[in-house]
């Protein structure tokens, strides 16, 4: 049996004939809605609570239907197959909440992103760790080192800008004073590197000792993309590389979470 993936579902409702609660409509669609519903992996139903509890009401919604339609037929009953406006707006936010979900099996690391308030920032999170996790599972080690390199900066920005700026100045000046920070960074932290984000975050301890080592590799393993520097260290992106970068990932989003 093929599995069943949320963008499919989205796919599989922009199919519907006009929903306007007076037209008929083919009873299957609603009951191939009711079983493909039944069949997405639990594991790809990614949504904050508020989706994910309207996710819920308006699966309800439709079973009902399915439910009613089914009961009027076994009492021989010729209902005809009209969509109510309560069960149309159900099928839309069925939609809704797919529409966020990812199609590939989610990490740890993707599991736990729902300390993330804004939800593009955790949709476009949720995607880029699906491709770490499609790249790792092609060999293409390259493309995971930058994603995950990328998404760390992503994470550590989001949260480096919560903090109050008068924090990050005065951490900025003692990193300068003791040479951790060898130039004076950017007012703006979305011109950031990782090698600044990483230890401005280290010196304000919002991630761990550990994960500052780790996170440190991942910058160095990630700069391996430019030939040049590989060539002059005689080293190259591989699975290794890869997957350190993404063990940075995980406990990055462990220390935020």
């Amino acid at each position: 049996m093929s599995r069943v993936v949320p963008s499919q579902v989205v796919a599989f409702i922009d199919a519907f004939p006009a929903l306007d609660g007076r037209r008929e409509i083919d009873r299957a669609y609603l009951f191939g809605l009711a079983d493909l519903l039944t069949e997405i992996p639990s594991q790809l139903l990614i949504m904050d609570p508020p989706t994910h509890a309207s996710f819920i009401c308006s699966r309800a919604r439709v079973r009902e239907t399915v439910s009613a339609w089914n009961a009027a037929a076994s009492a021989g009953s010729n209902a005809r197959g009209y969509i109510s406006p309560a069960t149309e707006s159900a099928i839309q936010g069925i939609r809704a909440g797919l529409a966020r979900c990812p199609d590939e099996s989610p990490t740890t690391a993707m599991r736990a992103l729902t300390f993330i308030t804004d939800p593009d920032l955790r949709t476009s999170l949720h995607k880029d760790i699906g491709a770490i996790d499609q790249a790792l599972s092609n060999g293409e080690w390259k493309a995971a080192n930058v994603l995950a390199g990328s998404a760390i900066e992503a994470l550590l920005l989001w949260k480096l800008q919560q903090r109050p700026s008068v924090d990050i100045i005065n951490t900025i000046a003692a990193l300068r004073g003791s040479g951790e920070l060898t130039r004076q960074p950017d007012p703006n932290l979305e011109r950031w590197d990782l090698h600044e984000f990483t230890e401005v975050a280290a010196h304000l301890g919002i991630i761990k000792p550990d994960t500052t080592t780790e996170t440190r590799l991942a910058r160095e393993f990630r700069n391996l993309i430019h030939p040049g520097r590989a060539q002059r260290l005689a080293q190259n992106c591989d699975r290794g590389t890869a997957l350190s970068c993404v063990a940075a990932l995980e406990h990055v989003v462990r220390d935020l979470t």
